[in-house]
Parts: C-alpha cells; sequence; structure tokens
C-alpha cells in the first residue's frame, strides 16, 4: 500500500524536485522499528493459563493485559480496568473497564470476557499450573478440587463495563497478582473455534500492546505492535523478535555481532570480561528470586527429610555464589528471599555454621541412614539447559561425591524439563527457580503448598497447609508471623524445596534500547522500551 501511494506520487508530480522531497524521506519516517530480544528459551505454551515460566511471562505481558498491569518499574498500574473500588471489609472490588479497551480483531473487551477467562482458569480441565493463584476468589478452590461448578466463582459482569469480584478475605497482594498471565483474558469466540490451536498465528487474539504474527519453534517468535491496543499511541516499537536463547555463550555473540538489543542470562563465569568489554550494557542488581532443588518428596528414599537434611548441608552454598556464579547471586536457605518488608524469612539451625561443621553433622545422619563410600546413595539431578545450569550441577555433583553419593546429571531443554515437572514426572532431584509474581512471602510459600499446580515436589503436609488457610484470612500483622511460621515447618525442618542461591538479574541491554527500568522483578515489557 505504502510503495504503491508513493509510485502515484512520483508519476503526478514527476518534474517538481520539491514535490519529491517527502518521497525520498518518506522511507526513513516509516522505517520499522524492531526490537529483537533473547528469551532463554521456546514457551511450552502460548496459553496464558497454561504458562508458568519466566520466558512464557516476557511474552505473555506483550501479548495480553489483565485487570491491572506492570509499568517499567514494574510498578502495578491500571490495565484493563481504568479503574476500580473496594469495599470497606476489603472482600469486594468492583472494577471498571476501559471504554476504549479492544482486542487485537477490533472487538470491545467486556467484564463478560474476564467471567468467562477466570472459569477458565480455575475448571479442573485446564490443568492451570497456576489455578491456585485465583484462591482468594470465593469459591475458586472447591471449583478447582472438582466440588463445586465453575459458575459458583465469585466473579460476575454488573454489566459490559462493570465486573464485580468476591473475595473470601481481604487479600492484600489482590491488585498486584492481577498483572499476573494466569488472570488475562482469553477471547470466548476463538477458544471455542479453534480449541487447543487458538494460540497459533493467525488465531490468537490478544488485548496487549501486541499481537502473534508468526511463530517458528526454536528459531524466533515475531510479535506486532496492535494497532486496536487502547494506548497504541504510545508504544514506540512496531515489532518485538523472541529468540530461544538456552546458550548463553552463543547469545552473547550474537549480542556482541547486534542480533540480539536485550538477552536475560549471561555465563557469570564470564562477568568480569562481560564488563570490560561492553561497560554499562552488563545490567547486574537484586532481584526477588530464588534458584532451588526439588526433591521429589513422595518417592523413597527422598521422602525422609533427615536425607534431604543432610544433603542440604553438604552444598557449600558460598562456593557456589561466589565462584560458581561469580558473586552475582546470594548463598540462600529460606525460600522467601530478603527484602519483603514486615516479613521474617525462616532458615535451618545449621545456616549459622560453618561448612565444616555442617558437613560432619550430614555424614553422622548419611551413616544412621546407612549411607557411605562403601554403601553410595546415588541420586539424579535434572536441569534445564544453560551453562550456568550446568556448572552449578557439576560442582554440587564433586561437592556430594567424598560422602558416598554418587550423582549423575540429565539436562533437557526447559520446555522438556517443565513439562516432566508439571506432569509430575519420575525424578530425583530437580532444578528449578522462583520468580515474584507480586511482592508477598505467599507467592513463594504457596508453591509448597497441597496440590498446587507449582508444587513439583509433591510435598504435602496438613499443619503447613492449616497455617496458610490462617494467614489468609488474618489481620496483616498475624498473616506475616502464619506465613513465617508455615516457612519454619515446610521449608527450614522438611525442606519442600531446598533454597541454594537468591537469584540477581543479569542483562545485557544495549545502548540503543531506551526506557529500560532495573527493578526487583526483573520485568520489561516492550510496550514502554524505545530504539535510539
Amino acid at each position: 500500500m505504502t510503495s504503491h501511494h508513493k509510485f502515484s506520487l512520483r508519476s503526478l508530480l514527476l518534474g517538481s524536485a520539491l514535490a519529491l522531497l517527502p518521497v525520498a524521506f518518506a522511507p526513513a519516517a516509516l522505517a520499522e522499528t524492531v526490537l529483537d530480544r533473547g528469551n532463554v528459551d521456546d514457551p511450552e505454551s502460548m496459553d496464558p493459563h497454561r504458562t508458568s515460566t519466566m520466558a512464557e511471562g516476557n511474552l505473555m505481558r506483550d501479548l495480553f493485559l489483565g485487570l491491572t498491569a506492570h509499568d517499567a518499574a514494574a510498578r502495578t498500574i491500571p490495565g484493563a480496568a481504568e479503574s476500580w473500588e473496594v469495599s470497606e471489609d476489603g472482600k469486594t472490588y468492583t472494577f471498571h473497564m476501559r471504554a476504549d479497551g479492544r482486542w487485537s480483531d477490533g472487538s470491545p473487551v467486556t467484564a463478560e470476557d474476564f467471567v468467562y477467562s477466570w472459569r477458565r482458569v480455575v475448571t479442573p480441565e485446564t490443568a492451570a499450573e497456576y489455578a491456585y493463584m485465583l484462591a482468594p476468589v470465593v469459591n475458586a478452590e472447591d471449583i478447582t478440587a472438582g466440588k463445586k461448578k465453575p459458575e459458583e466463582l465469585g466473579i460476575s459482569a454488573k454489566d459490559k463495563l462493570t465486573l464485580v469480584v468476591t473475595l473470601n478475605a481481604a487479600t492484600p497482594y489482590f491488585l498486584d497478582m492481577l498483572s499476573h498471565q494466569s488472570t488475562y483474558p482469553v477471547k470466548r469466540e476463538n477458544v471455542e473455534a479453534f480449541g487447543t490451536d487458538f494460540t497459533k498465528p493467525g488465531n490468537l487474539v490478544s488485548n496487549g500492546a501486541y499481537k502473534l504474527a508468526g511463530f517458528v519453534p526454536n528459531d524466533h517468535i515475531t510479535l506486532e505492535k496492535n494497532p486496536e491496543f487502547y494506548d497504541a499511541a504510545n508504544v514506540a516499537i512496531d515489532k518485538v523478535n523472541y529468540y530461544p536463547t538456552a546458550d548463553n555463550a552463543a547469545a552473547v555473540k550474537r549480542f556482541e555481532a547486534g542480533e540480539l538489543d536485550v538477552n536475560r542470562d549471561f555465563p557469570t563465569e564470564q562477568t568480569a570480561d562481560l564488563k570490560a568489554k561492553f561497560g554499562d550494557e552488563v545490567r547486574v542488581g537484586p532481584i526477588l528470586g530464588t534458584y532451588y532443588y526439588g526433591f521429589k518428596t513422595d518417592k523413597a528414599p527422598w521422602d525422609n527429610p533427615r536425607l534431604r537434611q543432610a544433603i542440604s548441608m553438604l552444598i557449600d552454598r558460598d562456593f557456589l555464589t561466589k565462584k560458581v556464579w561469580q558473586d552475582t547471586m546470594l548463598p540462600a536457605y529460606s525460600f522467601v528471599p530478603p527484602g519483603i518488608e514486615g516479613y521474617t524469612a525462616r532458615a535451618p539451625e545449621y545456616a549459622e555454621k560453618a561448612q565444616i561443621d555442617r558437613e560432619d553433622e550430614a555424614e553422622k545422619i548419611l551413616t544412621e541412614l546407612g549411607y557411605g563410600p562403601s554403601s553410595p546413595l546415588k541420586m539424579e539431578i535434572r536441569f534445564n539447559t544453560s551453562d550456568n545450569n550446568s556448572n552449578t550441577a557439576v560442582a554440587i555433583q564433586e561437592m556430594l561425591r567424598p560422602f558416598g553419593i554418587e550423582v549423575s546429571l540429565v539436562n533437557a531443554d526447559t520446555k522438556s524439563h517443565y513439562g516432566l515437572l508439571e506432569a509430575k514426572g519420575n525424578y530425583d532431584v530437580a532444578r528449578a527457580a522462583w520468580y515474584a509474581d507480586y511482592v508477598d512471602p505467599e507467592n513463594f510459600l504457596a508453591l509448597c503448598k497441597t496440590g498446587t499446580g507449582n508444587n513439583y515436589t509433591q510435598y504435602s503436609n496438613a499443619e503447613y497447609d492449616g497455617l496458610l488457610s490462617k494467614a489468609a484470612a488474618a489481620e496483616p500483622a498475624e498473616r506475616l508471623k502464619l506465613l513465617s511460621d508455615a516457612e519454619e515447618i515446610g521449608v527450614a525442618r522438611d525442606l519442600c524445596v531446598m533454597p541454594l542461591m537468591y537469584y540477581s538479574y543479569h542483562n545485557l541491554v544495549s545502548a540503543k534500547v531506551g526506557g529500560w527500568q532495573e527493578n526487583v522483578m526483573d520485568i520489561h515489557p516492550s510496550r514502554f522500551l524505545t530504539l535510539k
């Protein structure tokens, strides 16, 4: 269309030098801005209700818009809802949808879209990993457990632009939670028309700043600016290419060659060299995230908390953070990372002991359990492929070897690795990570609750579950204490997960990229970025 228009102007005004000047400058003025982002790996799904990884979250934030959203600094801002009111008891939220909210096909986004979508999330057949995210909503847990019908969920459309949500109790993080992809809307007509294929390019209809233009597995995913987005006038980048970059070393080379404008993660053993080479384009800082290993707690011998504790004591976290990760991580003993105001994280007693004392104590436990150099314990560690994950697993393998623990290593791409964990497949120990979806300890501790979709370790403890339930209905100060008590039981004592390190973000960000704001969530929606 554009080239045909230019040809017509040239034909009509041929011979007029002044008339040709705008034509000569047109290509530069209309040049498409393209952002190339390294994104760790391909998504397991493009269905927002069936995603769980950070790579998927990055894509979903660009494609969809929840009732609330994150700004460039990861602060909660209005999203598909432009405003809301909260009842005095904190249990009823009334959201007012944007009158100019549109799906990428031009149709209006309505309150009913959210009613349909949230019911879909909690319906057991959807198998949403994050169904538990909606647990604060009346009847959500009973619906997921098959005890009630989706129509009984505490959400209703008062009219096309008014949505009412009823909670079990006042929930301080509720508005923050609504920026998460598990709460995003999907268009009912497309889901019903295409079934599982509704997520494919050409079929997927989204309500965010971008729409899905192409997906070549193991190569790239292309998003194009959504002209129907309510704030499209302020979206500077026309096209975003997401590339799977599990090979960190190769991603660094692509960044250096200018093929990537942004890449999340790099080989941490190269940190000093990269800073010398790229200067301020290397971004490292604190983030609310925990790198952990999980034992399959419903499988012998890993169902023994004492064995889990012994292995945990043998892992030298200071070595991992300083030598393997080059001081870009911090040693972790609690699941909830530091930085959440008012919360006291709980760590096991041995966190304060010297490493040699931990090893002596662990060796005694192993001997009591019948393990040692003459009767070795065989243990398989599974991890998703990356240089940093591989180096971590090899270091742990070497730490455990002198104590008669024979470790074998199995690596897989991110999609396959997390696919096994989500399917509750067979393993001994598996690497995983958790980044805060919202700034609250409950977001971490919910992973150890019985039946939670992201409870990869299959940990189940009635006392732990009871404390989380009590916390959900408690006043703010008491709530944080109950959550801390739960961490004492589930993590410090039982190791429902084995925390190893607290994350820092390690990003490569080209000087050409504007609008990139460091934040403890490491969230950077493309709609707020620019290219210089």
